[in-house]
C-alpha cells in the first residue's frame, strides 16, 4: 500500500508558507501523497441549527486546483489527489485544463478525485443545476478523457458540445487517473464502470466490506478487472494509540486497499449515520498546524516500514 496524508485544510492557514512547508515536510518524511477536500462555497451553519453537514463556512478551504499547482512547483516526489472535486459544480473543459496543468507542472504526480455532490445550495451558489448532476457527471468523465487523449476533437454530447477544438498542452501520458468519491449506489456503479480508483468515505468495517465487494462485482459485470481499480482508505490518528492506528491500517489492507491516507483532522466516523463528522477543535486539542505536524512526524518515526511500502 502507498501511505499518504489528508491535507489539514482547516488549520494550515491562508498564507503560502504553511502550505509549502507542510508539503515539503510530508515529502521528506516519506509520505507518498496528499489528499485534500474541496469546498468552493461554504454554507453558514449558525443560521441552520439542525444542520449536521461536516464542513461549513467556518472552515478554511484552499481551492484545490490552484493549491496543487502551487505545490507542484515546490515539491519533487509527493503525489496530489483531490478528494474530492464536485465535478458537476464546475465547467468541464476548464476542469480538464486545470487538471492537465497540475499533471504537467508536477510531472505526472496527480490523481483527479471527483464526486457528484450532495448539497443543492452549493450548486446554486456556483451556478449549476443540481437535479441532473449524475448524468452530467458521467458525460463529464467521458468528455475530459477525450480532451486529454487527442489534440483536436469534436464532441456531441447531451451536455457538452465541441466542434474541432482541444486543450494544449495535453497531459504527460494523455490521460489522468480519475478516482470516484462517495458510497452511494451511483458512486459504486460509477467507480466500477468508469473509475481508475475509489475514494470511499466509510470505515473498514462490515459495511465497508459489503460496499467494496459490491463494487468489485459490478466491475466484473462491466468486464473490468477489479484488481485494476485502486481503493484509498482513511485512517484517523487523533487520540489513537499506535495499536489502534495499526488495527485501522490492517483492516483496510484486508479489504483490498491500495492507498492509505492518515488524517490528523479531528473527525470521526459515525456508524449510525454512515458519515464523517468533525468534532470541535477544543474537544480534540487541535490548535493550529503544529499538532498535525507532531502527529505525522510521530507516525513516520514509529512506523517507517509503512512509509517504505509500495504497490
Amino acid at each position: 500500500m502507498r501511505f499518504g496524508l489528508i491535507f489539514p485544510q482547516f488549520d494550515i492557514g491562508a498564507g503560502p508558507d504553511g502550505v509549502k512547508n507542510y508539503a515539503r515536510l510530508a515529502e521528506k518524511l516519506g509520505y507518498k501523497h496528499l489528499t485534500s477536500f474541496d469546498q468552493p462555497v461554504g454554507l453558514d451553519q449558525h443560521s441552520r441549527p439542525d444542520w449536521s453537514y461536516v464542513h461549513t463556512a467556518d472552515d478554511l478551504f484552499h481551492e484545490l486546483m490552484v493549491l496543487f499547482g502551487f505545490l507542484a512547483g515546490v515539491t519533487e516526489k509527493i503525489e496530489f489527489t483531490t478528494g474530492i472535486v464536485v465535478a458537476p459544480m464546475r465547467g468541464t473543459a476548464l476542469l480538464a485544463k486545470q487538471a492537465t496543468e497540475i499533471d504537467v507542472l508536477s510531472n505526472g504526480r496527480f490523481r483527479l478525485g471527483l464526486g457528484a455532490g450532495i448539497r443543492p445550495e452549493e450548486f446554486e451558489a456556483c451556478g449549476f443545476e443540481y437535479g441532473n448532476r449524475g448524468k452530467r457527471f458521467d458525460e463529464q468523465i467521458d468528455y475530459m478523457r477525450k480532451l486529454w487523449k487527442d489534440e483536436i476533437i469534436s464532441y456531441d454530447g447531451k451536455y457538452h458540445k465541441l466542434d474541432r477544438g482541444g486543450i494544449n498542452p495535453l497531459p504527460i501520458k494523455k490521460s489522468i487517473p480519475i478516482w470516484i468519491g462517495g458510497v452511494s449506489k451511483a458512486a459504486i456503479r460509477r467507480t466500477a464502470q468508469l473509475g481508475d480508483g475509489w475514494l470511499p468515505n466509510f470505515a473498514p468495517d462490515d459495511y465497508g466490506r459489503e460496499c467494496i465487494e459490491l463494487m468489485w462485482k459490478k466491475a466484473e459485470e462491466y468486464q473490468r478487472d477489479p484488481k485494476e481499480i485502486g481503493i484509498e482508505g482513511c485512517v484517523p490518528v487523533v487520540d489513537k494509540t499506535d495499536a489502534q492506528i495499526v488495527d485501522g491500517i490492517e483492516k483496510w489492507r484486508k479489504l483490498g486497499a491500495t492507498h492509505i491516507s492518515l488524517t490528523t483532522i479531528p473527525e470521526e466516523w459515525v456508524e449510525s449515520e454512515r458519515r464523517w463528522h468533525r468534532l470541535y477543535d477544543a474537544d480534540r486539542g487541535i490548535d493550529g498546524i503544529q499538532p498535525h505536524i507532531d502527529r505525522i512526524e510521530k507516525f513516520a518515526q514509529n512506523f517507517p516500514e509503512y512509509l517504505n511500502e509500495d504497490l
